[in-house]
């Protein structure tokens, strides 16, 4: 196994909107899906995010109501976008997604890694 010998902070990015016609239930269950990759990225010793994290604080606070408004796409893919700004790795999880696969494009203009599995990503263990 790869180690490394700093932590990254880690971008979960996979389907949350995409194919669910906006099901609030099917949001929720995409979410929980991001959610379950972040314990193997705790795991090797890393940080995870999600975006969704971020932004629907930001939305609910600035008044979002309706998915897909106006305001929601002013927040949801920028708030991604300066994440990616930010983290060291994206791990891109599979299914549709206009999103994620925006994030990834974002990660290599960077040139910062994208994962596939949470197996590829190295093992934290300090200098």
């Amino acid at each position: 196994m790869a180690t490394v010998a700093q932590r990254m902070m880690i971008l979960i990015a996979g389907p949350y909107r995409s194919g669910t016609g906006d099901d609030p239930q099917k949001m929720a269950d995409n979410l929980r899906a991001l959610e379950q990759a972040s314990w193997p990225i705790f795991q090797a010793g890393h940080v995870p995010m999600i975006g969704e994290w971020v932004a629907l604080p930001v939305w609910y606070a600035a008044g979002g109501g309706t998915v897909g408004d106006a305001l929601y796409d002013q927040i949801f893919h920028p708030t991604a976008g300066r994440l990616i700004e930010r983290c060291d790795a994206v791990l891109r999880l599979p299914g549709t997604s206009t999103g994620a696969d925006n994030d990834v494009r974002l990660a290599q203009e960077r040139g910062i890694p994208v994962y596939y599995s949470a197996d590829e990503i190295p093992q934290y263990v300090p200098a």
